[in-house]
Formats: structure tokens, C-alpha cells, sequence
């Protein structure tokens, strides 16, 4: 009577899974396939036609003392699986759906070779497979002679094949390079698994969170928020994402929210080998929430093996008690206000206020005026301090309205540099950081430090944009074309990718096609003054002043919370007029403007001016 033999290799349609490679196969090409997932399509196919329950598959891959949220750990393999076979749950070919039970392997299965199975009786040891010629295994009993008369030898060739794979194996392994180090990661925008899409900002809000706090560390590259959700609810590879992101290894996860309880679950994937490195899951209070990402975030240092100076250690021991209702209120300045009332010692949300304050108060907005905005964006800053002075982003955004408002660039200088420090992965640190270099007349630093936040950021387009902005400023006309160009790649319909287009390509006097792709940004911008002020420009420079005059007095008309002095400055200067200019620059002067408007190619016409070297004076420009 034959021996049963476990399966070695089992083949459906035109793939293959080979046991002993464990690989994946199809066509005879290796599929890509995470440990996980690999052992969930092995367990399937050891019984197709049956249901394999989510509780065996749970005793299978998971001990006993793993606390993971096991439900979106399976729903994560079995679709891995399913990408991998190009099938479809709602209408499998392969793998099928037994609902609130598991999954079945609905395809025909063939085992094409085996080993045999160990059984207690020592008789089993007499049996050696033998593949016939239709390829099934069969076993033969040979001889009692036979088996006396090479078995010495067998157990010799046995040894002399182990010492010589020992020998290999060491050899391989002293030669090989070990695994490239997790330098970079991508934290993926954790899944809201609380059905309830109203709690959507909130796990967004963990992943702002968890990204703000492994930012922190000085020795991993972590990429920001705004290229990360781009990602949100879009399935592709982890391998495709990572290089998209240029990252060594990608955290993804979920979040659950019920009620004041909250339970975040990570797991870490190094993105060269697809490889599943680590995963845990953290169940605590919702007050306790900045503590549980700060565990997330120092498991995941230990696990790449990241050091961490004795700041970071510190901080990512540190633990905050939040109100939990804080976390609902952090969307605008009155959700900020909602958070401090609900939180009174929540830095985070001073910081968030200022920074709001100061954006609404910047030019490119102007939503408020300046002596509105800034002085209360400082005054959040500044308590953000005094609540937590190791907050980076605080330090940051103090940084922002001593430039920006107060025009104390030494002061700025100093807080830039401590924000840095403590968080060295926060783009917009480094982002306003390379303006403030632009200001101090340090063009080639200012490009670097943009490049290193689009490094962290790549898919920002407003960093992407302005690093366009300061290569023109830094008469490197043509590399900002190019970045230009990028970023209108990026996403077509981003105005100020195709304003800044425009004003290189006024550097190099190709005004008609200036003047179109202004006309486009004025449109995609909804009329914004910056673009409307660089059309008139554009205007005045090919010789249709009547265009531009047009423009100047709409620009003059708008009512707005500022006089828009500094756009219809760069229009009297392109049309000649410079005793126009200086009037208005000096408005601007008193409405407290930015003082990096006055770094624009357009005010060129300006730069042999007394009056406007006296101003760039009163700003803190001595370049």
C-alpha cells in the first residue's frame, strides 16, 4: 500500500507554488508574495473545495500571545493573493469568500510531486519516493539487502553533502553583502476601520501624528503628509509606492475608534523584498493617544535598528494626556480655539493656531491683514513654547512670524535652527527655512534646504513650486523651467506651477509664452491678485500697456484685506513708472508685507533705487 506524502508543488491554471523555494509561480516567472499571504494560499490550496476558517487560519500564522488586528491582517493577505492572481472577490476564478466563515480555493488543484509524511511505526523508513511516468509519486520497498549494503555509504555521502552545503552556505554568507539599512520610510494614511466616515480625520489625524513624531528622528528620512495621502485608498504594490516615494520601507495600519477607546495597529514592510518585518497592535485610552504613537514610533526605530540621541529617546518616552475631544477640533483656527478650550495644555494645538494665523496673514493668501494675523500666530507660537519647548513645529512657526512680520531674521535664524534640531523630518521646517536663507542673500542654501524638504515631501506642490521660485531668484533660469514643468506634471491644474513657468520664461523674454500660461494661471486661480499682477507685467514687458494699465486698476479695485501694494508695485515697475513703485512698496512697508517680495525678478528695475535699497534696509535685507 502506498505512503501519503505531504505536497511539494501544486499547480492550478498557469501558476505554480513550489514548497521548497517557496515561490510562487506563473508561467514559470516568480510572483512577488509576502510571507503572510503566502502561508494563507498554501493553507487554501492544501484543501481546495474546503472552507478554511478565519479562526484556522488566525491559529496558523498567529501565536497565541500576538495581539495584531488579526481581521485586517487576513483581509490584507487574501488580497495580496488575490493581486498576486489577478482574480476578483466578487468574482473569484480562485480564491472565494465564505462569508463570516473564511475562504474556499474554488480551482482545480494538482500536486505534482511530494515527500513522505513521517509516521510513528519505523517501518515508514523502508519506503524512498518514486515519481512514475505521469508525474504522481509512488513508493517501492526495496530490498532488505539493498537497503544493508548502501546504507553505510548513504549516511557518508549525507555527511560529506551537509558539510559541503555548511561550507557554501558560511562562504555565501561572509561574501554577500548584508541587506541595505531602513534609512527612509513612508507612512501610508492609516485606514479608518470604525465604519463611520465621519471619523476619517481623525485617522488621518494619527497618521499627521505618527509621521510628526518619527520625523523627529535625525536618522531617518520620513516622507510628508501631503505626498504620503496621495496615496489614500489607492491600491497598488508596496514595492511600486516605495520607489514612487524613493523610501526603504513603508508602515501601513489601521485605526479604530470606539467611543473614548482607540486601537492603532502598524505593521512595518521593507519595500526591496516586499518583506513583512513587524507588527503589533496598541489598544489604550483616547487620552492616552500621543503615548500609543509614541510607542509605534520607537518600536519601529528598534526595528531598523535606527540610534537615537538622548532627545529623541526622550521624546518618544514622553507621554501627553489629551482631553480626547481635542482631537476633533483640528481643522481651522476655530477648531484650534475649540481644542485649546478642551485642552488648555495642548502645544500641538497652539502651534497648528499659529500656523494658521500666519498663512492667513501671508501674501499668497491675504485672507486677513497682516497686523490681524500675525501678532496672534505669535502669541500661539510662543505659548506652544512655554508649554512644551522641545516641540519642533513651535519653534518653527515662532520662526515664521519673526521673518515674516517682525523682520528679525537673527531671531528667526535661531528658532529655525532649534526647530530643525528637534524635528529635522519636518518638511515645512526646512521649506520656510530655505526662504529665510533666500532673504539673509544665501541663494545656493536656500536651493539645497528646498530640495531637502521636496526630499521629504516630494509630492508637495507648493514646495515643488517655490523651488522653482528660488532657482529664478538665483538667476538659474532654465533649471527652474525645468522644475516648473515637473511640477506641472504633478498635477496641471496648480496655478502657481504655471506662474512661475511664466516668469522664466519672461526671464527669457518669451513673453507670448508667458503671457499664455499667466492667462492660465489667472483662470485655474480663480483671479488671484500675484497671477492677475504677473499677466499685467507680462502685458507691460511685450509692449501692451493698454492690457496692462487694464489689469493694474482691477488690481486697485479689489477689496481685500490687504492693498495689494506689493503686486501693483511690480506692474508700475515693469511699465517704467518707479516713483508709482516706491509709493506703493512703501504701503506695503506700512501694512507690514513680507519682505520676500521684494526678492522677485520683477522689482530688477528697482535694485539701482536709492529708495528701495533704503527699503530693503528697514526690512532686514542687508545682502
Amino acid at each position: 500500500m502506498p505512503e501519503a506524502s505531504s505536497p511539494v508543488r501544486f499547480r492550478f491554471g498557469v501558476f505554480e507554488v513550489d514548497l521548497r523555494a517557496w515561490e510562487l509561480r506563473k508561467h514559470g516567472v516568480r510572483l512577488r508574495l509576502q510571507e503572510q499571504p503566502f502561508q494563507v494560499l498554501v493553507m487554501l490550496l492544501e484543501r481546495p473545495g474546503e472552507t478554511v476558517t478565519r479562526e484556522e487560519l488566525r491559529n496558523r500564522l498567529w501565536r497565541a500571545d500576538t495581539f495584531v488586528d488579526f481581521d485586517h491582517g487576513v483581509n490584507k493577505a487574501v488580497n495580496r493573493i488575490r493581486d498576486a492572481l489577478d482574480d476578483s472577490a466578487t468574482s473569484p476564478r480562485f480564491v472565494e469568500t465564505v462569508a463570516r466563515r473564511g475562504y474556499r480555493f474554488i480551482a482545480d488543484v494538482a500536486v505534482v510531486d511530494g515527500v513522505p509524511i513521517a509516521r510513528p511505526d519505523a517501518s515508514t523508513a523502508d519506503f524512498v519516493p518514486v515519481e512514475d511516468e505521469s508525474g504522481a509519486p509512488v513508493a517501492h520497498a526495496p530490498s532488505p539487502g539493498r537497503l544493508r549494503s548502501w546504507y553505510p555509504w548513504m549516511i557518508t555521502a549525507v555527511a560529506l553533502v551537509l558539510a559541503s552545503i555548511a561550507i557554501i552556505v558560511w562562504a555565501l554568507q561572509s561574501r554577500a553583502p548584508r541587506s541595505g539599512a531602513i534609512r527612509s520610510l513612508a507612512v501610508l494614511p492609516l485606514e479608518n476601520l470604525s465604519g463611520d466616515n465621519s471619523q476619517e480625520y481623525f485617522a488621518d489625524g494619527m497618521t499627521d501624528e505618527l509621521i510628526a513624531t518619527l520625523g523627529q528622528i535625525s536618522a531617518l528620512r520620513v516622507i510628508s503628509r501631503t505626498s504620503v495621502m496621495a496615496y489614500k485608498r489607492v491600491r497598488k504594490p508596496l514595492p511600486q509606492i516605495a520607489r514612487e516615494l524613493d523610501v526603504d520601507a513603508v508602515v501601513e495600519g489601521t485605526v479604530l475608534r470606539s467611543g473614548d477607546q482607540v486601537r492603532i495597529t502598524a505593521q512595518l514592510i521593507e519595500a526591496r523584498d516586499d518583506k513583512h518585518l513587524w507588527s503589533d497592535s496598541y489598544d489604550g485610552d483616547l487620552r492616552e493617544t500621543l503615548t500609543l504613537q509614541n510607542n509605534v514610533a520607537r518600536t519601529i526605530a528598534e526595528q531598523i535598528r535606527i540610534n537615537l540621541n538622548a532627545q529623541e529617546r526622550a521624546t518618544l518616552t514622553h507621554g501627553k494626556v489629551v482631553d480626547p475631544r481635542a482631537y476633533d477640533f483640528e481643522k481651522a483656527v476655530e477648531y484650534f480655539n475649540q481644542a485649546i478650550q478642551r485642552d488648555p495644555d495642548y502645544a500641538q494645538a497652539y502651534s497648528g493656531l499659529a500656523d494658521t494665523y500666519a498663512l492667513l496673514g501671508d501674501w499668497e493668501y491675504g485672507v486677513l491683514a497682516p497686523s490681524e494675523a500675525f501678532p496672534r500666530a505669535k502669541a500661539a507660537a510662543v505659548k506652544a513654547l512655554q508649554l512644551d519647548n522641545t516641540l519642533g513645529e513651535a519653534h518653527t512657526s515662532l520662526a515664521f512670524c519673526l521673518d515674516g512680520f517682525d523682520w528679525d531674521l537673527k531671531s528667526a535664524d535661531t528658532e529655525f535652527r532649534r526647530g530643525i534640531e528637534l524635528n529635522p523630518g519636518y518638511a515645512t521646517a526646512h521649506h520656510w527655512y530655505a526662504w529665510h536663507l533666500a532673504l539673509l542673500g544665501r541663494n545656493n542654501d536656500a536651493i539645497a534646504e528646498m530640495k531637502k524638504a521636496q526630499n521629504l515631501d516630494p509630492l508637495s506642490l507648493i514646495i515643488n513650486a517655490d523651488l522653482a521660485e528660488l532657482l529664478l531668484i538665483a538667476r538659474f533660469t532654465d533649471e527652474s523651467i525645468q522644475q516648473s514643468r515637473k511640477t506641472i506634471e504633478m498635477d496641471v491644474n496648480f496655478p502657481l506651477a504655471h506662474n512661475q513657468l511664466a516668469l522664466a520664461y519672461l526671464q527669457r523674454r518669451k513673453h507670448d509664452e508667458a503671457i499664455s500660461e499667466l492667462q492660465h494661471a489667472v483662470q485655474l486661480s480663480a483671479g488671484s491678485p500675484t497671477c492677475t499682477a504677473n499677466l499685467a507685467r507680462a502685458f507691460a514687458v511685450s509692449g501692451r500697456k493698454d492690457e496692462a494699465v487694464r489689469l493694474l486698476d482691477n488690481l486697485k479695485k479689489r477689496l481685500r484685506a490687504t492693498s495689494n501694494a506689493s503686486e501693483i508695485a511690480v506692474v508700475y515697475a515693469a511699465l517704467g513708472e518707479n516713483d508709482e513703485a516706491m509709493t506703493w512698496l512703501e504701503k506695503g512697508f506700512e501694512e507690514r508685507f513680507n519682505p520676500g517680495v521684494l526678492l522677485r525678478p520683477g522689482f530688477d528695475p528697482l535694485r539701482g533705487d536709492r529708495r528701495f535699497q533704503d527699503l530693503e534696509r528697514r526690512v532686514g535685507l542687508n545682502r
